[in-house]
């Protein structure tokens, strides 16, 4: 090896300004220290601007610092308006209106999930990515695997809560389930009598032990004939509340951890830095509706209304936070560097694996096959469609910039 090859030292500049076609000892090679993967792997990192690293800000603080604030705003009421308009009955907001952003919002999730965190995801730590060819990214699909677990974890997690909900206010899927609701009710016959009634058809002791299997899974501390048709009410109002929201927590998680990086991204970022900003405008406002949109359909206890609105003003605090770390760390910060790369792929491969579940699962499937009533009116359901084919359209189109 030359003495030019053993004093080599990545230079700061982009990677654009120094790459010489015809000297590629720009490059490392396998006797350099540095140098982790196979023969070709520099090749990825040079062409992508990772190995080299660097700095891109360059300057417009001005316009960086009134971005925390733009953002902080549409972000935030665009989060809220679902939930005010649903919750402040004086507004009289249209249906259609909170139809609309309920379905918009179903659409920019699901495009969010596709366009603005898987195709990011293996960008950054995909087989043909600088880090995807490196050491021991390069022995496996890491990038699909990452987003596999996720969505099983959060099917995982789905399951769970709403096996723990059912096992702790006594739900059961069986034959009996109405039955035992009568009891609740006080409509049907005390425990003896129902024995003695079914006593041709089972053992009494089978039966017995049955009805108190049930009672004990009710949870109940008094006797079945005193619930009344209120106990039941506030019994399976408490039931939908607990399943609905560990699910929407689940969708928030996903979308915090997007938020994140690409508000590091915007404080620090070059010259992309003019399209970037009133795209994130955009962005953010609309994955805000739709968080603000599945937020407004639960109905939460008297005592946690207060809920919504703190969700709604963390969305809306994080990106904007995140600008402002970046800028502190504005001539530091490297936003194309290998470790950069690397937690901004794996995050992005874990909210891409949240929001897919929750998309197509919680969102697409619960509000479109499997929601009775979405025959009542053919209107409302073609109008629905159209909002979250758009919804889902525009944010994909958004992904051409950001």
């Amino acid at each position: 090896m030359s003495d030019a090859d053993s004093d080599f030292v990545p230079s700061t500049d982009p990677w654009w300004k120094q790459w010489d076609p015809n000297n590629i000892t720009v490059a490392p090679t396998e006797d350099d220290d540095d140098y982790d993967g196979p023969s070709d792997s520099w090749k990825y990192c040079v062409i992508q601007g990772v190995y080299f690293g660097g700095n891109d800000y360059n300057g417009w603080l001005g316009a960086r610092i009134s971005s925390i604030f733009v953002i902080l705003f549409v972000s935030t009421a665009c989060t809220l308006f679902p939930v005010v308009s649903k919750r402040v009955k004086w507004l009289k907001v249209h249906k259609y209106v909170y139809q609309f952003a309920r379905n918009f919002g179903t659409g920019v999730i699901v495009a969010t999930a596709y366009i603005h965190l898987l195709d990011p995801a293996y960008t950054e730590i995909g087989g043909l990515s600088c880090v995807g060819s490196n050491g021991n990214w390069s022995t496996y699909a890491w990038c699909p695997a990452i987003i596999l677990f996720t969505v099983m974890l959060t099917f995982l997690v789905d399951v769970t809560s709403s096996f723990y909900v059912e096992r702790k206010y006594g739900y059961v899927h069986n034959h009996r389930s109405d039955e035992i609701e009568d009891a609740i009710v006080g409509n049907a016959k005390p425990v003896h009598d129902a024995e003695h009634h079914t006593g041709a058809h089972m053992h009494e002791s089978d039966e017995g032990d049955s009805y108190s299997k049930d009672k004990q899974q009710l949870g109940d501390t008094k006797s079945l004939q005193t619930y009344t048709e209120s106990d039941v009410d506030s019994v399976k109002a408490e039931m939908s509340f607990k399943g609905e929201f560990a699910a929407f927590l689940i969708l928030e998680f996903g979308i915090l951890f997007h938020s994140v990086m690409i508000g590091l991204n915007l404080g620090t970022t070059g010259d992309e830095f003019k399209v970037l900003y009133p795209v994130l405008v955009f962005h953010q406002s609309f994955e805000g509706l739709g968080i603000g949109a599945r937020l407004s359909m639960i109905e939460f206890p008297r005592n946690k209304r207060w809920w919504p609105y703190v969700l709604c003003i963390a969305y809306g605090l994080t990106t904007p936070v995140c600008v402002a770390i970046g800028l502190g760390v504005r001539e530091k910060y490297s936003g194309n560097s290998y470790a950069v790369n690397v937690v901004s792929g794996v995050l992005d491969a874990i909210s891409a694996g949240v929001l897919m579940y929750t998309g197509l699962v919680e969102l697409l499937a619960r509000d479109y096959i499997f929601n009775p009533n979405r025959t009542k009116s053919i209107k409302e359901m073609l109008f629905s469609l159209w909002c979250m084919f758009w919804g889902a359209g525009l944010m994909a189109l958004l992904g051409k910039w950001a």
